[in-house]
């Protein structure tokens, strides 16, 4: 079910916000919701993930993400072995 809730936010957060929304084809309400979901799971999944995962966690979209393959430079460079 879901409910209205109100936050009151420094307007240039709230227009930083909604511009990283749309940049990421996602609703400002969808990057709320999944805060606040992390949040709440943070400390259960805290050690399924290497830091590098959950530091790039929220920045690429889902749409996007379907469309890397292992032969895409981007994910190359992110799972090269440091030498």
């Amino acid at each position: 079910m879901e409910t209205k809730l109100t936050l009151k936010l420094d307007q240039a957060v709230i227009k930083s916000a909604k511009k990283y929304a749309e940049n990421n084809n996602r609703s400002l309400s969808k990057l709320v919701e999944d805060f606040f979901k992390n949040l709440s799971s943070e400390n259960i999944r805290e050690e399924e993930y290497p830091p590098l995962i959950k530091k790039l966690s929220g920045i690429i979209s889902e749409n996007d993400l379907k469309k890397l393959s292992k032969d895409d430079d981007r994910v190359k460079y992110i799972l090269r072995e440091k030498a």
